[in-house]
This record gives C-alpha cells, sequence and structure tokens, in this order.
C-alpha cells in the first residue's frame, strides 16, 4: 500500500551528463534552448520499478524522516517523476513534491529568462508534473492531497493564483526533519493549514540519517551558514554541523550502492565545526578530519560551496585538503564561492562578515588571493555575483568588472594556464532579509556600471570555455563534439550582449586592473591563524 508518494520534477531527476555545473541548465529559457540540445543533456537518474536508485538528497531527508516517525517502507515511496502514474491509486493519501524552482524565481533562472520574461525548463518541468497529476486525479476521482515543500516552495506561495489553477493543496516551507510525520499526519486528517510555516529548527539528533542513494552521492556536513549576508535564506536558519560520524553513515549508503563519489554539501565547507564565531577562523583540523575521512572511501571528493576568505585565512588548510583528495592537473576540485560583488560598501553594507577574518575594505584583495589560494592547490572556483543588489551604484558595478580583468590578467601572471575561474552573475531576488526589495529586470533596471559587470563576466567566460572546457570534457567522451557547439555559442552570447548594450547606449570601454597584488607566502599547514594575522 502506496500511502504517500515523493518526488520532484525532471529537472532535478537528471545528472546533466555529470559535467560540473550543467545541474543549471533547467534554468536555460524553454523557448530559447533547443528542446534537441536538452534532451541530449538530460540524462534521468535511475529507477528500478518506477523507485529512484539515486534520488535528490532533500527527498531523502523526507523519506527518512517519515520512516522514523512510524510510517512503514510500504507506505512511502520515492518514485521517478516519469513512472507516478505506476503509484498513484486509491490508497494514496499525499503526493509530495520537493522542488528547488517550479515557477523559476530563483536568481540564476531570473537571470537566464531575462528577468522571467521566458519560461525556464524548471518551470515547465514542474507544470508538467502537476498537470499530470492532475488529470491522473481528476480521471479517477482519486481523493489525495497534493503537497510541495524544498527550497523552492516560497515561489508558489509568491503565486497564490497560480497555485489555486494549478490544485496544490499543501505548500510546506521550512525545515521539517523533526516534526515530519506530525506534519503529513495533520495534511492526513484535513487539520493543516494550506500554508504550513516551519519556524522551528531541528536539533543535531532530530536529523536523521539518510537510508537509500543520493543525487551524486551528495551527503550534507552543515546546515545553515552564520555569516549572516541579509540577501541569503540559509543564514535565516542556525548553523548545525553533522557529527563526522552520520556523515560517514551516510557516504556509506551510497558506496555501497556503487556510487563511487561523496560532495560534501554546505553552505560554507570551511566553516564546518567552527569554533570563532566571532572572525571565522576555519577550524582547519576538522575540516582536514572531515576531507580525510571521506578520502578513505573514494579520491572523488568535493565540496560544493565555499568562502574565498576561508580559504586565504590558512592557505595550507587547501593545499592538505589538496594532497587528500589528490587533486592534479588532470583532477581539479570544483567548489561553488558567492563574490557578490567588489564593492567594499556593498559587503559593508549587506554581508559584512563575507570577508572575516579579513575585513570589508579588503574584499577585492581578498578574491584575488584567494583565487590563487584555490588555484595553486588545482581547486577550480566558480563565482556567482548579483547585479541589482539594493542601492548598488554604477560605480560598484565598474569595481566589480575591473575586480574580474585584474584576477584574469594578475592569474594568469603569477600561473599561466593553471588559473582558472569563472565568474557568472545574477539577478538579484528579494529573500532572506532584503523580502521587502524589488525582484532585479535586467532589461528595465541594468546601468552601465552593471552592463560593464555582466559583459566582462561573461567575456572571461568565453576565454574559460576555450581553454577550461577541454580538461572538463576528457572523461566523457560523448560531449567531445559538443566543444565546438559551445565555443561558438558563447561567442554569439558575447556579442549579443555587446549589441544590447550599444542599444542602450552603453559603450564597451577597456577596464583598468585595481591596484591590488597576488602576494607569496609558505604555504605548509598549521592550524594556527595564518595570513589573515599578517595582513
Amino acid at each position: 500500500m502506496t500511502r504517500i508518494i515523493l518526488t520532484a520534477d525532471e529537472s532535478l531527476t537528471s545528472n546533466y551528463r555529470n559535467v560540473p555545473l550543467l545541474d543549471f541548465l533547467g534554468c536555460a529559457p524553454y523557448d530559447k534552448l533547443p528542446k534537441w540540445v536538452f534532451r541530449i543533456l538530460d540524462t534521468q537518474l535511475p529507477e528500478r520499478d518506477g523507485l529512484l536508485l539515486q534520488a535528490p538528497y532533500g527527498l531523502r531527508k523526507v523519506e527518512s524522516a517519515l520512516l522514523r516517525d512510524g510510517f512503514s517502507r510500504e507506505e512511502v515511496a520515492v518514485v521517478h517523476p516519469r513512472k507516478i502514474e505506476m503509484f498513484i491509486n486509491t490508497d494514496t493519501r499525499i503526493v509530495a513534491l520537493y522542488e528547488m524552482d517550479p515557477f523559476g524565481l530563483g536568481p540564476v533562472t531570473m537571470m537566464f529568462t531575462n528577468g522571467g520574461e521566458w519560461q525556464s525548463y524548471t518551470k515547465v518541468k514542474f507544470l508538467e508534473l502537476v498537470n499530470r497529476i492532475n488529470r491522473l486525479r481528476v480521471k479517477n476521482g482519486f481523493d489525495f492531497k497534493l503537497v510541495v515543500g524544498g527550497p523552492g516552495a516560497w515561489q508558489i506561495d509568491f503565486w497564490k493564483d497560480e497555485r489555486e489553477r494549478l490544485k496544490i493543496d499543501h505548500v510546506v516551507i521550512g525545515e521539517i526533519d523533526h516534526i515530519a510525520g506530525e506534519i503529513f499526519r495533520k495534511i492526513e486528517n484535513g487539520e493543516a493549514e494550506e500554508t504550513i510555516v516551519v519556524k522551528s529548527s531541528p536539533g543535531i539528533e532530530e536529523i536523521p540519517a539518510i537510508v537509500a542513494p543520493t543525487y551524486k552521492g551528495i551527503v550534507e556536513v552543515t546546515r545553515g551558514c552564520g555569516r549572516g549576508c541579509r540577501f541569503c535564506e540559509p543564514n535565516l536558519r542556525t548553523a548545525r554541523h553533522i557529527p563526522i560520524e552520520k556523515i560517514e553513515e551516510e557516504i556509506k549508503v551510497n558506496i555501497s550502492a556503487g556510487i563511487n563519489r561523496v560532495w560534501l554539501h554546505s553552505e560554507d565547507i570551511f566553516l564546518y565545526q567552527v569554533e570563532d564565531k566571532k572572525n571565522f577562523y576555519p577550524n582547519a583540523n576538522a575540516v582536514i578530519e572531515l576531507f580525510s575521512m571521506a578520502g578513505v572511501y573514494t579520491e572523488n571528493v568535493n565540496p560544493t560551496h565555499g568562502s574565498v576568505s576561508g580559504a586565504l585565512a590558512i592557505p595550507g588548510m587547501i593545499e592538505e585538503i589538496s594532497s587528500i583528495v589528490n587533486a592534479s592537473p588532470r583532477h581539479w576540485i570544483g567548489i561553488q564561492v558567492g563574490l557578490e560583488t567588489a564593492s567594499p560598501e556593498l559587503i559593508s553594507k549587506y554581508m559584512k562578515n563575507k570577508a572575516r577574518p579579513f575585513s570589508p575594505e579588503e574584499w577585492p584583495w581578498v578574491v584575488l588571493n584567494g583565487t590563487y589560494v584555490f588555484n595553486k592547490n588545482y581547486w577550480f572556483p566558480a563565482y556567482t555575483t548579483i547585479l541589482g543588489l539594493p542601492d548598488e551604484s554604477e560605480e560598484d558595478g565598474i569595481i566589480t568588472a575591473q575586480l574580474i580583468v585584474t584576477m584574469e590578467k594578475e592569474l594568469e601572471r603569477k600561473l599561466g594556464k593553471q588559473a582558472h575561474f569563472t565568474v557568472t552573475p545574477l539577478a538579484f531576488i528579494p529573500l532572506g532579509l532584503l523580502k521587502d526589495r524589488e525582484f532585479y529586470r535586467v532589461e528595465e533596471m541594468i546601468n552601465y556600471g552593471q552592463f560593464l559587470h555582466l559583459y566582462y563576466a561573461w567575456k572571461h567566460m568565453l576565454k574559460e570555455i576555450a581553454k577550461g572546457l577541454p580538461a572538463v570534457m576528457r572523461n566523457n567522451l560523448f560531449l567531445i563534439p559538443f566543444l565546438p557547439l559551445a565555443r561558438l555559442g558563447s561567442r554569439i552570447l558575447l556579442k549579443q550582449i555587446e549589441k544590447w548594450g550599444e542599444n542602450r547606449g552603453y559603450k564597451l570601454r577597456r577596464l583598468e586592473p585595481l591596484n591590488i597584488r597576488i602576494e607569496d607566502y609558505s604555504q605548509n599547514f598549521t592550524s594556527s591563524h595564518e595570513l589573515a594575522e599578517v595582513y
């Protein structure tokens, strides 16, 4: 008897041929990216008899919580979205969808879809799934509740008219590890609010370990962050560090299923078990112990997110981790990093702890030197920046563009072909403590500084595609024919950005680098506070 069905839309059940950063392909505009390209790159996760053999991490957490709270294995099914019809029947009480970006309002999607003017693949795939579920419900007269949760659930609550049209019965916003069973039983019994906002947070002991494999071998090491950036939703959560024993337990679940990879997920890997809550010096010993433990099971160990300031604070920590995971010219470690802006004023106003243990005034220098630390140890940072932060001036945008130019020039001067980074500008989305602000609509709001920021970021991306993509594709022969297409597409995009700016009266101009330099220093590991104390 399948009482509760857990699933997600198809944009979240694809591994996109395991190409780094192609997880964001779903953010692309549906009417602009050719359907045949998406179909070729969309490789769905394996399933057996309709059950996902690997699933998004959030789904696995809900599954574990429900099993802990008294639901039986037969009552809870984590289902592939393409096979959901196999499971919905008269016994079904709840169909719950885990969603990241159901209406395409996320920062990456809003940037790629011209401020939401075009539909994203994430939205199309979500609507396709919901409409299939509703057709099945109406045709057979089934009496189950359709529930949406996950990081993107706020979008459903934001567009209430669309929610009503789609017959979504409940939206769950917040963490539910500690009360999943209670919430689902209230929904079953008709006792739940239409919008369920969970304001409490689970303690470490209330977060259950996964019982089945996750997408790409992801395991959570820290929930929340603690740096307090005002625009960031995860910063509203209390930072909690998962004990290394529980992390290892989850890694074993994935390894035993044949997943020879570990992705250590956090908002900032270098804050794992941090003890210095004022200056955010990394607890280097704890971070190294974490990678050492994961490295016992596989050398394919990657963090998801990290801070450039954390890497620069103790450079030897990065060198030690690189040794553990065998980082090399043929084995780069990817990491997503929030650069946000090069403006010290905006850093100080909205995210003053992001630079710690350094100061907001040092931020451009921190980014340059932190990238040097990454690259010297074969780490490839994929930076994101924000277009349209409240009160962002034209000069703020120009400084950010200048920093990109500076990084490109200085890193190549010091490291040659070993210099690698990308910068992806994203649209400001009113989240966190800035929910009362306005969505950034690039067509209507872009100023000259933001245009230069956008242009120089994509200009560098073109260079990185030309020199870096072949290395990424080296072990994925299927994708080699796409390399010329990627290069051509990037050139066309850059020309389009240039033409788009000209139509607004924005002429490109050569930018001078910022007056900052890369410092040389010893990288031998010590757990003491290193470079930040010197500067």
